[in-house]
C-alpha cells in the first residue's frame, strides 16, 4: 500500500525581487533606533537645523572661516564652564558662584600680573588654585557639612562678588601680557610649505577625525562584548559619517582663515579627558551612581561625600580657567565680569541632555549645548536681532529642552 506524501517546495525569488517586508523592516530597525537614542542625539540634529537655518538666513555669513573663528573665541569661557556645570548636574547638585568666581580669579590674576609684576605662567597656576580652593570649600560645606548645594553656591556668588569689588576697588584693570593674550585670542602658528590652508590645522583635523573613528569602532565593539544595547549598524554609519563631516568641515573653514584657535585645543583637551573620565574612569561612574540613585550609590560602598567635595574641586578650577581666558580675552579685569555666566552654563548643560534629577548627561553634551546657545547668539546677532528678543528666543529654546526631557522620560517609562 503506497502512501503520497505531498512536499512543499520553495522556490527562491529571482534576484531584484526581494520581499516587500524586507525594506519595511530595515526601515522599522531604524526607526527604532532613532527612537531608542532620541535623548542622546536630539540636541546634535538641533544644532545642525540651527546652523543650517542660519547659514540660510544670514546669506552664507554664519560659516564664513572668519565668523566660525569669533565663534570659537567668543564661547570660549562658556563651554569650559559647562563641562564643569555638567559633572555638577549629573553628580545632582548646582553651582551657582561659577560666574562670580571666574570674576574673581580674573580680578587676582590682573592684580598680580598688572600691580605686582608676577610672570603670567606663575599668576595663571596661583589662579587656577585659588579656583580649587574656592571650590574645594563649597564642596566642603555641601558634602560634609550637608548644606544644600543651591545655598551654599548662591552664597559663594555673593561673596565671590563681594571680593572681586573689594580687590578690583571698582575699577576695570589691565592691559595683560601679551603671552596670555595669545592663549585666549591667538592661533596656532603657520608651519610647512605655503598652501591656501594652515597646515598644522590640517593635521590636526585629520587627525582628529582618526581618533573619532576610532573612538566610535572600539566603544561599540565593547558594547557587543558586553551584550549591551548598540546601534542599528546603518544609524551607526550614518552617526559616525555626520561626525567626520562636521570635524572636516570645521577644520577646512579653520584652516583657510588663521588657523585653529589656541583655545580650541584647551577645549578639544578638556573635551577628551572629561569624557574619558566620566566614561572609563571609576570616579566618572561614581557620579552617575550618587546622581541616578544615592541610596543604591551608598550601599554600594560609593564615597560619596569623597565624589561631592571633588566634584566641587573641579568646578572650581575650570570657574578660574574660565575666568583667566574671559579676562585675556578683553584685556582687562572688571568688577562686572562673569554676570550671567552661571546661568549660560546651566542652560548649556539642560540643553545638551542633562537631567535636574542627576545621573544623566555626557561632557559632549555640554558642548553641544553651549554651541547651541552660541550658534543662536551669533546667528541673531548677525541678522540683527535685538537683545530682548534674543533672551526670549534662549528661553524658550531651554525650556523646549527641558520639556523634551521631561517628555522622553515619560516615553521611557511608558
Amino acid at each position: 500500500m503506497s502512501t503520497d506524501v505531498s512536499t512543499k517546495t520553495t522556490v527562491p525569488a529571482p534576484p531584484g525581487s526581494g520581499s516587500p517586508s524586507a525594506g519595511a523592516s530595515v526601515a522599522r530597525v531604524l526607526l527604532d533606533g532613532v527612537r531608542r537614542n532620541m535623548r542622546q542625539y536630539g540636541m546634535l540634529f538641533a544644532l545642525g537645523l540651527i546652523v543650517l537655518l542660519f547659514q540660510v538666513w544670514t546669506g552664507g555669513d554664519l560659516l564664513l572661516p572668519r565668523n566660525v573663528s569669533n565663534l570659537v573665541l567668543q564661547n570660549s569661557y562658556i563651554l569650559i564652564l559647562a563641562i564643569g556645570m555638567m559633572i555638577v548636574i549629573i553628580s545632582g547638585h548646582i553651582d551657582l558662584s561659577v560666574g562670580s568666581l571666574a570674576a574673581l580669579v580674573g580680578g587676582i590674576g590682573a592684580v598680580l600680573m598688572v600691580e605686582h609684576h608676577v610672570s603670567w605662567p606663575v599668576a595663571v597656576l596661583l589662579a587656577l588654585l585659588l579656583g580649587a580652593v574656592a571650590g574645594a570649600l563649597q564642596g566642603f560645606f555641601v558634602a560634609y557639612v550637608g548644606i544644600p548645594s543651591f545655598i551654599v553656591t548662591l552664597a559663594g556668588m555673593l561673596l565671590f562678588r563681594g571680593l572681586t569689588e573689594i580687590f578690583l576697588k571698582g575699577q576695570t584693570l589691565g592691559p595683560f601680557p601679551n603671552g596670555l593674550q595669545k592663549v585666549a585670542n591667538g592661533f596656532l602658528p603657520e608651519m610647512g610649505p605655503q598652501t591656501n590652508y594652515h597646515n598644522l590645522t590640517l593635521l590636526l583635523g585629520l587627525g582628529l577625525i582618526a581618533y573619532v573613528v576610532f573612538q566610535e569602532v572600539r566603544d561599540r565593539r565593547r558594547q557587543r562584548e558586553f551584550a549591551l544595547e548598540t546601534l542599528p549598524t546603518g544609524l551607526f554609519a550614518l552617526k559616525v559619517t555626520a561626525l567626520v563631516a562636521a570635524v572636516l568641515v570645521t577644520t577646512l573653514l579653520l584652516a583657510s582663515y588663521k588657523g585653529a584657535p589656541v583655545v580650541l585645543l584647551i577645549l578639544a583637551a578638556l573635551l577628551v579627558g572629561f569624557g574619558y573620565v566620566m566614561r572609563n574612569a571609576v570616579i566618572g561612574r561614581h557620579v552617575y551612581a550618587i546622581g541616578g540613585n544615592l541610596p543604591a550609590a551608598k550601599l554600594s560602598g560609593v564615597k560619596d561625600k569623597k565624589v561631592t567635595f571633588a566634584v566641587f574641586l573641579n568646578m572650581g578650577m575650570l570657574a578660574a580657567l574660565a575666568g583667566l581666558v574671559f579676562a585675556a580675552r578683553f584685556n582687562a579685569a572688571s568688577p562686572k565680569a562673569g554676570v550671567n555666566f552661571e546661568l549660560e552654563a546651566i542652560a548649556a548643560a539642560f540643553i545638551g541632555g542633562a537631567s535636574m534629577s542627576g545621573g544623566v548627561g555626557t561632557v559632549l553634551g555640554a558642548i553641544i549645548g553651549g554651541l547651541v546657545l552660541g550658534v543662536l547668539n551669533n546667528g541673531m546677532n548677525l541678522v540683527g536681532v535685538g537683545t530682548d528678543w534674543q533672551q526670549v528666543i534662549k528661553g524658550l529654546v531651554l525650556l523646549a529642552a527641558v520639556g523634551f526631557d521631561v517628555w522622553n522620560k515619560r516615553r521611557a517609562g511608558a
